[in-house]
């Protein structure tokens, strides 16, 4: 397969733009969470920005993706409105599941964004069932799952790695290995060199590329697509990077020394590209201009939100049970 071309000025600037409002939206999460103004647990993204928005970019808005509990990136880089997840974050009406689900739950099928799910790697076999009903239709759009490191241990992953080749599903496991499973570093659980040299077990492609660059995120995710789109089936991806944020909002992160969150915080992705911004060609001017309308936007968002209305007492049981024509159960 040829390599991936170059993204062009306008896919940088638009991969930029979607990494910023991540990285300010989290912000802004962090900052309700720290004042206990949003209720539940939140997990944010900071650090793996550069994984939602390379692996977005490569897709069409057909195509499908299966999120995590820290999913508030990934689902900004698949399109769903920071006003519906801010909403969905108070517990309003007008979020994405009618304030009902919280942080952990952003959802929007209008989108191609199938959920997020708190339990460790089960948005494998949603992803890879989305893929396989693709396939089924003769169509050829693609699902991603994404998932952490500390999910290879599940056996959800095994099994939907298995039935990926056994279907020869058009569908990308992303691992996001942020070299942390909740608190457990990656060296202590890890018992293979890398998370892509897993694939082998399954004789599926494993392509190993840096998560903080996030032309390599797409150009590596943009191989795996055509080669799906294509009719070879299946790739496990595995994106390098790092947890800046606690396992949850409040973590206080004894475990992570301090010379390795250094190390890794001198490569994050945002400042990482801004260094490149003039080597690709990207005018700096036009880079501040998306940082302040990310900032507006993601505030506008949350403020919209806060007035929202909450739901009524009697919606409690709604959209529990499914109701099917004709009576069927």
């Amino acid at each position: 397969m040829p390599d991936a071309p170059t993204p062009t000025h306008d896919q940088l600037y638009a991969m930029y733009r979607s990494m910023v409002t991540m990285r300010r939206f989290d912000a802004v999460v962090t900052e309700l969470a720290e004042a206990d103004r949003i209720p539940g647990y939140a997990h944010t993204y900071t650090g793996s920005e550069a994984i939602a928005a390379g692996v977005c970019a490569a897709l069409r808005p057909s195509d499908w993706i299966a999120s995590t509990y820290r999913n508030h990136g990934h689902a900004i880089g698949k399109g769903v409105a920071l006003r519906a997840m801010a909403a969905e974050l108070h517990g309003r009406r007008t979020g994405t599941a009618k304030g009902k689900g919280g942080s952990m739950h952003i959802s929007d099928f209008g989108v191609g964004m199938l959920g997020a799910f708190g339990i460790v790697a089960a948005g494998m076999p949603i992803a890879l069932g989305a893929a396989l009903s693709m396939k089924m239709q003769g169509r050829d759009e693609v699902a991603v799952a994404f998932f952490g490191d500390g999910a290879v241990h599940q056996g959800v992953f095994h099994e939907a790695m298995g039935l990926a080749k056994l279907w020869n599903a058009p569908v990308l496991f992303v691992c996001e290995n942020n070299q942390y499973a909740e608190a457990t570093a990656l060296d202590y659980h890890l018992h293979t060199e890398t998370v892509a040299n897993m694939a082998a077990g399954y004789a599926l492609p494993g392509v190993r590329a840096d998560g903080m660059d996030v032309v390599a995120v797409y150009q590596a995710t943009l191989e795996a697509v055509a080669r799906a789109r294509a009719g070879g089936g299946a790739t496990l991806l595995e994106f390098v990077s790092y947890r800046f944020s606690g396992q949850y909002e409040g973590d206080k992160q004894t475990y992570q020394p301090a010379d390795e969150r250094a190390a890794w915080w001198a490569r994050e992705p945002l400042t990482a590209f801004e260094q490149a911004a003039a080597e690709r060609g990207l005018d700096a001017a036009r880079l501040e201009r998306i940082r302040a309308d990310a900032d507006a936007e993601v505030a506008a968002a949350f403020a919209a939100a806060e007035q929202d209305p909450w739901p009524e007492p009697d919606e409690l049981y709604d959209d529990v049970y499914v109701s099917y024509e004709g009576g069927l159960r």
